[in-house]
């Protein structure tokens, strides 16, 4: 029996696809299995039973990765399971970023008791004029399973779109409408840009990566739309573009102190993903790649070790996490094992290794004793 508990609601359709092996804990219990949202997870302590911690969500820096890698804690998230719901946002926001509906909603919400609320609309309705995004250029950084995604729908809806991915994968490129152009580097993707919406994680890399420096590369009267992180931008940089113009409209679905005292905001409370659809889809998603992961050791979607895949588990296989600095072949000879499937592969400093084996009797000790093993596991079948 494996035991799972959840840090955040989790969507009941995901947590139905659990079998009867698997049961519920409290958050107090030691666990094998994490599920999270939003939860901040940085300060607390891991038992030695836990196995895998999965992200309904595609965000992952309330999790710490690398503590998580070194205690041989398979880290997962959900990439794409919510990307229909962030697409339909961004439509939202461009056209809400040039046309001030939003101001329009709150003058007509203000006037409710009016008696000439119909007439005075049609002599007011001018203060509200803005402009379409039809025929605007869009650049969009980061063409990951959102981003392309919202380039796609950008398209369809007459803009001209651009974008950037350092590390735009063939699969995310050939899902991408052949309209979208794509650009070699950030500078040059934003030189004649209208809008800028931005799609990447939140890194230490990409930390405050909208700044002034970058701003300044762009044209006065810039629209940005950051439905991914609040940290990707520089809250200060973007305070003194909005005053001074250089930006004309920023829309944030992540409001914190400092952009709720900024001019030319539209803040949104984060509903991004926050659609019964999109928590479904993460849901379903994570109790998958945690099962799959639990009951076979296959990793998919990880973002702290390699994704592998030796398949189904039939019989006896030993997994095992550990740093580069040990091998696959070091591991086998150390349980004097010959293993007839096997996989091994490495992320970073991290690495992941898969052997079906006849027999494992007392092979998991002695490649716990290893230097560089992390954490080691037996499943039968």
């Amino acid at each position: 029996m494996y035991k799972y508990k959840c840090l955040n609601p989790i969507a009941a359709v995901g947590l139905n696809n659990f079998s009867d092996q698997y049961v519920k804990v409290e958050e107090g219990d030691a666990a094998e299995i994490i599920l999270v949202r939003s939860a901040k997870m940085h300060e607390m302590e891991f038992e030695p039973e836990l196995l895998a911690v999965a992200r309904a969500g595609a965000g992952v820096n309330n999790i710490p990765l690398d503590r998580c890698a070194d205690q041989g804690i398979v880290v997962f998230n959900t990439p794409g399971a919510n990307a229909n719901g962030v697409k339909e946002l961004f439509v939202f926001a461009a056209i809400a970023s040039i046309r001030d509906i939003v101001g329009g909603i709150g003058w007509t919400k203000a006037r409710a008791e009016d008696p000439d609320i119909a007439a005075l609309t049609e002599k007011e309705k001018k203060r509200f004029v803005g402009h379409e995004i039809f025929g605007k250029k869009l650049a969009v950084i980061g063409l990951g399973a959102i981003g392309v995604k919202v380039a796609n729908a950008a398209c369809d809806l007459g803009m001209e779109v651009s974008g950037y991915d350092a590390f735009l994968s063939d699969a995310m490129k050939a899902q991408l409408n052949a309209d979208v152009q794509i650009k070699d580097s950030i500078d040059e993707l934003i030189a004649d840009a209208d809008m800028i919406t931005i799609h990447v994680p939140a890194l230490e890399s990409t930390k405050g990566m909208i700044n002034k420096d970058l701003l300044a590369k762009c044209k006065d009267g810039i629209v940005v739309i950051n439905l991914a992180r609040d940290t990707l931008v520089n809250e200060a940089d973007m305070a003194a573009a909005l005053e001074s113009g250089k930006v004309a409209k920023y829309v944030c679905d992540f409001p914190t102190a400092g952009a709720s005292q900024m001019k030319n905001t539209i803040l949104i409370p984060h509903l991004g993903a926050s659609t019964e659809e999109s928590e479904d889809n993460c849901a379903i998603m994570a109790v998958k790649e945690v099962t799959d992961f639990i009951e076979n050791g296959n990793i998919k979607n990880s973002v702290n070790y390699p994704a592998v895949d030796l398949g189904p588990c039939e019989g006896t296989r030993i997994c095992v996490a550990h740093k580069t600095d040990v091998n696959a072949t070091d591991i086998l000879n150390a349980a004097s094992l010959e293993a007839g499937n096997m996989v091994s592969k490495a992320r970073g400093d991290y690495a992941y290794s898969m052997f079906d084996v006849a027999s494992a009797d007392g092979a998991a000790e002695k490649i716990t004793a290893l230097d560089g093993v992390l954490k080691v596991r037996v499943i039968c079948k």
